[in-house]
Protein backbone atom coordinates (compact mmCIF):
# COMPACT_ATOMS: atom_id res chain seq x y z
CA UNK A 1 0.00 0.00 0.00
CA UNK A 2 0.84 3.68 -0.44
CA UNK A 3 0.66 5.39 2.42
CA UNK A 4 0.42 9.62 1.37
CA UNK A 5 1.92 11.80 4.49
CA UNK A 6 0.45 14.95 3.17
CA UNK A 7 -2.86 14.04 4.22
CA UNK A 8 -3.89 16.38 7.33
CA UNK A 9 -2.98 14.12 10.49
CA UNK A 10 -6.91 13.13 10.97
CA UNK A 11 -7.10 11.31 7.78
CA UNK A 12 -3.39 10.15 8.14
CA UNK A 13 -4.47 8.09 11.43
CA UNK A 14 -7.80 6.99 9.55
CA UNK A 15 -5.96 5.62 6.69
CA UNK A 16 -3.52 3.87 9.22
CA UNK A 17 -6.42 2.42 11.31
CA UNK A 18 -7.66 0.79 8.48
CA UNK A 19 -4.47 -1.23 7.84
CA UNK A 20 -5.17 -4.01 10.51
CA UNK A 21 -1.48 -4.82 12.23
CA UNK A 22 -2.79 -6.94 15.34
CA UNK A 23 0.55 -7.85 17.46
CA UNK A 24 2.57 -9.72 14.72
CA UNK A 25 1.12 -9.07 12.04
CA UNK A 26 2.84 -5.67 11.63
CA UNK A 27 4.57 -6.06 8.45
CA UNK A 28 2.22 -4.30 6.01
CA UNK A 29 1.69 -1.10 7.91
CA UNK A 30 5.91 -1.46 8.54
CA UNK A 31 6.28 -1.93 4.65
CA UNK A 32 3.64 1.13 4.25
CA UNK A 33 5.80 3.70 6.31
CA UNK A 34 9.21 2.48 5.53
CA UNK A 35 8.63 3.14 1.85
CA UNK A 36 6.97 6.27 2.71
CA UNK A 37 9.89 7.84 5.30
CA UNK A 38 12.51 6.50 2.09
CA UNK A 39 11.09 8.73 0.33
CA UNK A 40 12.10 11.92 2.45
CA UNK A 41 15.96 13.09 1.98
CA UNK A 42 16.14 14.79 5.09
CA UNK A 43 16.07 10.83 6.90
CA UNK A 44 18.11 8.25 6.69
CA UNK A 45 15.89 4.71 7.04
CA UNK A 46 16.84 1.71 8.80
CA UNK A 47 15.11 -1.65 9.18
CA UNK A 48 15.09 -4.31 11.24
CA UNK A 49 12.09 -6.69 11.16
CA UNK A 50 8.84 -4.82 12.05
CA UNK A 51 10.67 -1.87 12.90
CA UNK A 52 11.69 0.96 11.44
CA UNK A 53 13.66 4.12 12.61
CA UNK A 54 14.11 7.14 10.34
CA UNK A 55 16.94 9.84 11.72
CA UNK A 56 17.79 13.13 11.18
CA UNK A 57 21.85 13.90 10.85
CA UNK A 58 21.96 17.59 11.15
CA UNK A 59 24.72 17.56 14.05
CA UNK A 60 22.47 19.27 16.40
CA UNK A 61 23.25 19.68 19.80
CA UNK A 62 20.52 17.88 21.02
CA UNK A 63 18.88 14.06 19.74
CA UNK A 64 15.09 13.48 20.33
CA UNK A 65 13.54 9.92 19.86
CA UNK A 66 10.16 10.10 18.87
CA UNK A 67 8.38 6.71 19.63
CA UNK A 68 5.76 4.74 18.27
CA UNK A 69 4.42 0.77 18.67
CA UNK A 70 2.49 -0.27 15.42
CA UNK A 71 0.45 -3.21 16.95
CA UNK A 72 -2.59 -3.38 18.45
CA UNK A 73 -5.12 -5.53 20.54
CA UNK A 74 -7.06 -7.90 18.36
CA UNK A 75 -10.31 -6.26 16.25
CA UNK A 76 -13.34 -6.29 18.36
CA UNK A 77 -15.61 -5.66 15.36
CA UNK A 78 -14.45 -2.29 15.22
CA UNK A 79 -13.07 -2.02 12.01
CA UNK A 80 -13.02 -0.20 9.19
CA UNK A 81 -12.37 3.25 10.89
CA UNK A 82 -15.13 5.72 10.89
CA UNK A 83 -15.73 9.17 11.98
CA UNK A 84 -19.01 11.00 13.76
CA UNK A 85 -18.45 14.48 14.09
CA UNK A 86 -15.14 15.25 15.53
CA UNK A 87 -14.56 11.81 16.82
CA UNK A 88 -12.52 8.84 14.85
CA UNK A 89 -13.38 5.62 15.99
CA UNK A 90 -11.57 2.29 15.33
CA UNK A 91 -9.28 -0.77 16.48
CA UNK A 92 -5.90 1.30 17.47
CA UNK A 93 -7.45 4.98 17.28
CA UNK A 94 -6.48 5.78 20.29
CA UNK A 95 -3.70 3.38 21.45
CA UNK A 96 -1.78 4.29 19.15
CA UNK A 97 -2.23 5.03 15.98
CA UNK A 98 -3.04 9.02 15.48
CA UNK A 99 0.37 9.31 17.69
CA UNK A 100 2.28 7.13 14.80
CA UNK A 101 0.40 9.69 12.32
CA UNK A 102 1.73 12.73 14.79
CA UNK A 103 5.21 11.16 14.25
CA UNK A 104 4.74 10.52 10.43
CA UNK A 105 3.60 14.24 10.00
CA UNK A 106 6.47 14.98 11.45
CA UNK A 107 8.85 13.69 10.06
CA UNK A 108 8.06 14.39 6.27
CA UNK A 109 7.10 18.45 7.55
CA UNK A 110 10.84 19.09 9.95
CA UNK A 111 13.86 19.05 7.39
CA UNK A 112 15.82 21.14 9.61
CA UNK A 113 14.24 20.29 13.21
CA UNK A 114 16.08 22.70 16.08
CA UNK A 115 17.19 19.48 17.50
CA UNK A 116 17.96 16.00 15.71
CA UNK A 117 15.30 13.47 15.73
CA UNK A 118 14.71 9.94 15.60
CA UNK A 119 11.90 8.55 14.57
CA UNK A 120 11.41 4.88 16.17
CA UNK A 121 8.01 2.63 15.07
CA UNK A 122 8.08 -0.36 16.63
CA UNK A 123 6.11 -4.18 16.69
CA UNK A 124 4.88 -6.30 19.34
CA UNK A 125 4.59 -3.90 22.31
CA UNK A 126 0.88 -5.49 23.29
CA UNK A 127 2.19 -8.52 23.87
CA UNK A 128 4.83 -10.39 26.30
CA UNK A 129 7.97 -8.66 26.72
CA UNK A 130 10.47 -10.47 24.56
CA UNK A 131 8.77 -10.15 21.61
CA UNK A 132 8.37 -6.27 21.76
CA UNK A 133 10.28 -4.98 18.86
CA UNK A 134 12.02 -1.50 20.95
CA UNK A 135 13.50 -4.37 23.02
CA UNK A 136 14.88 -6.31 19.72
CA UNK A 137 15.80 -2.73 18.82
CA UNK A 138 18.21 -2.36 21.77
CA UNK A 139 19.82 -5.89 21.29
CA UNK A 140 20.39 -5.25 17.63
CA UNK A 141 21.64 -1.36 16.90
CA UNK A 142 21.75 0.30 20.16
CA UNK A 143 23.59 2.75 18.81
CA UNK A 144 20.06 3.83 16.88
CA UNK A 145 18.25 5.03 20.30
CA UNK A 146 20.95 6.93 21.38
CA UNK A 147 19.43 10.74 22.57
CA UNK A 148 19.10 12.60 25.02
CA UNK A 149 15.14 12.48 25.91
CA UNK A 150 12.69 10.14 24.49
CA UNK A 151 8.54 11.16 24.02
CA UNK A 152 6.94 7.97 23.55
CA UNK A 153 3.33 9.52 21.80
CA UNK A 154 1.43 7.17 23.73
CA UNK A 155 -2.58 8.04 24.47
CA UNK A 156 -2.38 10.66 27.51
CA UNK A 157 -5.39 13.19 26.42
CA UNK A 158 -2.88 15.93 25.04
CA UNK A 159 -1.18 16.02 28.89
CA UNK A 160 2.52 14.84 30.06
CA UNK A 161 2.05 11.52 31.68
CA UNK A 162 5.72 10.99 33.64
CA UNK A 163 7.22 7.37 33.96
CA UNK A 164 5.11 4.10 34.13
CA UNK A 165 4.16 1.04 36.17
CA UNK A 166 5.82 -1.85 36.02
CA UNK A 167 3.80 -5.15 34.86
CA UNK A 168 4.35 -8.53 36.36
CA UNK A 169 2.60 -11.85 35.40
CA UNK A 170 2.41 -14.83 38.04
CA UNK A 171 1.06 -18.06 37.62
CA UNK A 172 -0.07 -19.12 41.64
CA UNK A 173 -0.79 -22.79 41.79
CA UNK A 174 -3.15 -25.00 43.95
CA UNK A 175 -2.42 -28.43 44.88
CA UNK A 176 -5.12 -31.07 45.21
CA UNK A 177 -5.04 -34.72 45.47
CA UNK A 178 -6.45 -36.66 42.47
CA UNK A 179 -10.02 -38.77 42.69
CA UNK A 180 -13.13 -40.60 41.21
CA UNK A 181 -15.39 -37.68 41.48
CA UNK A 182 -17.92 -40.62 42.44
CA UNK A 183 -15.39 -40.78 45.66
CA UNK A 184 -14.24 -37.49 46.21
CA UNK A 185 -13.35 -37.59 50.16
CA UNK A 186 -10.39 -39.41 48.66
CA UNK A 187 -9.27 -37.11 46.62
CA UNK A 188 -8.67 -32.96 47.67
CA UNK A 189 -10.15 -30.49 45.01
CA UNK A 190 -7.81 -28.00 43.66
CA UNK A 191 -10.23 -25.93 42.29
CA UNK A 192 -11.69 -25.76 45.98
CA UNK A 193 -8.48 -24.46 46.67
CA UNK A 194 -8.10 -22.18 44.18
CA UNK A 195 -10.50 -20.24 46.50
CA UNK A 196 -8.18 -18.89 48.81
CA UNK A 197 -5.99 -18.02 45.91
CA UNK A 198 -9.13 -15.63 45.10
CA UNK A 199 -9.77 -14.76 49.03
CA UNK A 200 -6.14 -13.21 49.21
CA UNK A 201 -7.14 -11.17 45.79
CA UNK A 202 -10.18 -9.69 47.18
CA UNK A 203 -8.46 -8.92 50.38
CA UNK A 204 -5.41 -7.34 49.09
CA UNK A 205 -5.32 -3.66 49.54
CA UNK A 206 -2.50 -2.18 46.67
CA UNK A 207 -0.11 0.80 47.54
CA UNK A 208 -0.72 3.97 45.80
CA UNK A 209 2.69 5.55 46.40
CA UNK A 210 4.25 8.99 45.40
CA UNK A 211 6.80 9.02 43.36
CA UNK A 212 8.79 12.07 42.51
CA UNK A 213 6.09 14.02 42.65
CA UNK A 214 3.35 11.69 40.83
CA UNK A 215 1.02 9.46 42.29
CA UNK A 216 0.55 5.65 40.98
CA UNK A 217 -2.16 3.31 41.63
CA UNK A 218 -0.68 -0.21 42.12
CA UNK A 219 -2.92 -3.56 41.12
CA UNK A 220 -3.01 -7.14 41.61
CA UNK A 221 -5.36 -8.83 40.28
CA UNK A 222 -6.48 -12.37 38.46
CA UNK A 223 -6.44 -12.27 34.99
CA UNK A 224 -6.93 -16.11 33.79
CA UNK A 225 -8.05 -19.34 35.93
CA UNK A 226 -6.95 -23.30 35.19
CA UNK A 227 -7.41 -26.63 36.15
CA UNK A 228 -9.69 -29.70 35.55
CA UNK A 229 -8.73 -33.18 34.55
CA UNK A 230 -12.28 -34.38 33.48
CA UNK A 231 -15.70 -34.49 33.88
CA UNK A 232 -15.08 -37.30 36.33
CA UNK A 233 -12.04 -36.56 38.07
CA UNK A 234 -11.56 -34.73 41.21
CA UNK A 235 -8.39 -32.16 39.70
CA UNK A 236 -5.05 -32.02 41.42
CA UNK A 237 -3.98 -28.65 40.07
CA UNK A 238 -5.04 -25.53 39.61
CA UNK A 239 -3.69 -22.26 38.37
CA UNK A 240 -4.38 -18.73 39.24
CA UNK A 241 -2.45 -16.25 36.90
CA UNK A 242 -2.02 -13.02 38.26
CA UNK A 243 -1.25 -9.28 36.65
CA UNK A 244 0.86 -6.79 39.22
CA UNK A 245 1.16 -3.33 37.70
CA UNK A 246 3.43 -1.91 40.53
CA UNK A 247 4.68 1.55 40.94
CA UNK A 248 8.15 2.87 39.63
CA UNK A 249 9.86 3.02 43.45
CA UNK A 250 10.16 -0.75 42.91
CA UNK A 251 12.19 -3.06 41.24
CA UNK A 252 11.57 -6.08 39.50
CA UNK A 253 13.30 -7.84 41.81
CA UNK A 254 11.37 -6.32 44.90
CA UNK A 255 7.91 -6.60 43.07
CA UNK A 256 8.52 -10.48 42.38
CA UNK A 257 9.44 -10.75 45.82
CA UNK A 258 6.08 -8.98 47.15
CA UNK A 259 4.18 -11.05 44.99
CA UNK A 260 5.70 -14.53 46.64
CA UNK A 261 4.94 -12.92 49.82
CA UNK A 262 1.10 -12.45 49.39
CA UNK A 263 0.86 -15.89 48.17
CA UNK A 264 2.91 -17.34 50.58
CA UNK A 265 2.63 -21.06 50.81
CA UNK A 266 1.57 -21.45 47.02
CA UNK A 267 3.91 -22.00 44.39
CA UNK A 268 4.79 -18.76 42.50
CA UNK A 269 5.91 -18.73 38.71
CA UNK A 270 7.14 -15.37 37.65
CA UNK A 271 6.25 -15.80 33.44
CA UNK A 272 6.66 -12.12 32.19
CA UNK A 273 7.90 -9.28 33.56
CA UNK A 274 9.06 -5.39 32.81
CA UNK A 275 10.17 -2.64 34.84
CA UNK A 276 8.76 0.49 35.60
CA UNK A 277 10.54 4.17 34.82
CA UNK A 278 10.35 6.85 37.07
CA UNK A 279 8.90 9.79 35.88
CA UNK A 280 12.01 12.13 35.08
CA UNK A 281 10.03 15.33 34.77
CA UNK A 282 13.22 17.13 36.54
CA UNK A 283 15.35 16.31 33.69
CA UNK A 284 16.86 19.50 32.07
CA UNK A 285 15.75 17.97 28.32
CA UNK A 286 12.20 17.88 29.52
CA UNK A 287 11.76 21.53 30.32
CA UNK A 288 10.65 22.88 27.51
CA UNK A 289 8.19 20.46 26.42
CA UNK A 290 6.74 20.73 29.50
CA UNK A 291 6.46 24.42 29.23
CA UNK A 292 4.80 23.95 25.54
CA UNK A 293 2.27 21.82 26.79
CA UNK A 294 -0.87 23.19 29.65
CA UNK A 295 -2.11 20.81 32.21
CA UNK A 296 -0.46 19.36 35.24
CA UNK A 297 1.61 16.09 34.46
CA UNK A 298 0.62 13.05 35.80
CA UNK A 299 1.04 9.53 36.92
CA UNK A 300 0.71 7.23 33.65
CA UNK A 301 -1.43 4.17 34.59
CA UNK A 302 -0.08 1.34 32.77
CA UNK A 303 3.14 0.10 30.81
CA UNK A 304 5.04 2.11 28.07
CA UNK A 305 8.00 1.72 26.66
CA UNK A 306 9.41 4.92 28.39
CA UNK A 307 10.98 2.03 30.85
CA UNK A 308 13.27 0.54 27.73
CA UNK A 309 14.69 4.11 27.55
CA UNK A 310 15.13 4.46 30.85
CA UNK A 311 17.13 1.04 30.90
CA UNK A 312 19.28 2.97 28.90
CA UNK A 313 19.72 5.33 30.62
CA UNK A 314 17.96 8.45 28.95
CA UNK A 315 14.95 10.40 30.46
CA UNK A 316 11.61 9.67 28.97
CA UNK A 317 8.22 10.36 29.06
CA UNK A 318 4.34 9.65 27.83
CA UNK A 319 2.47 12.14 25.38
CA UNK A 320 -0.28 12.07 22.93
CA UNK A 321 -3.62 12.21 21.54
CA UNK A 322 -6.54 10.41 23.36
CA UNK A 323 -7.77 8.48 26.22
CA UNK A 324 -5.98 6.04 27.60
CA UNK A 325 -8.90 4.94 29.11
CA UNK A 326 -10.69 3.70 25.34
CA UNK A 327 -7.17 2.23 24.47
CA UNK A 328 -8.23 -1.43 23.92
CA UNK A 329 -11.95 -1.17 24.43
CA UNK A 330 -14.31 -1.94 20.92
CA UNK A 331 -15.59 2.00 21.50
CA UNK A 332 -11.57 3.01 21.40
CA UNK A 333 -11.76 6.76 19.10
CA UNK A 334 -9.75 10.12 19.16
CA UNK A 335 -10.59 13.34 19.12
CA UNK A 336 -9.13 14.53 15.58
CA UNK A 337 -8.72 17.82 17.05
CA UNK A 338 -6.38 16.83 19.89
CA UNK A 339 -4.22 15.11 17.17
CA UNK A 340 -3.49 18.17 15.48
CA UNK A 341 -3.07 19.87 18.25
CA UNK A 342 -0.27 17.64 19.65
CA UNK A 343 1.49 17.87 16.19
CA UNK A 344 1.17 21.64 16.42
CA UNK A 345 2.86 21.59 19.72
CA UNK A 346 5.22 18.89 18.92
CA UNK A 347 6.17 21.11 15.75
CA UNK A 348 6.31 24.38 18.07
CA UNK A 349 8.90 22.38 20.20
CA UNK A 350 11.20 20.75 17.71
CA UNK A 351 11.65 23.82 15.67
CA UNK A 352 11.77 26.76 18.49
Amino acid sequence: MDLDLSRDAGALTAALVDVPSVSGDEQVLADAIAGALAELPHLTVRRDGNAVVARTGLGRPQRVILGGHLDTVPVAGNLPSRTDGDLLYGCGSCDMKSGVAVQLRLARQLAEPSRDVTYVFYDGEEVEAERNGLLRLSRNAPELLGGDLAVLLEPTSGLIEGGCQGTMRAEVTARGVRAHSARWWRGRNAIHGAGAILDVLRSYRPREPEVDGLTYHEGLNAVGIAGGVAGNVIPDECTVTVNYRFAPDRSEEEAAAHVREVFAGYEVEITDSAPGARPGLDHPAAAPLLAAVAGAPRAKFGWTDVARFALLGMPALNYGPGDPMLAHSPDEHVPVAQIAECEAIMEAWLTR
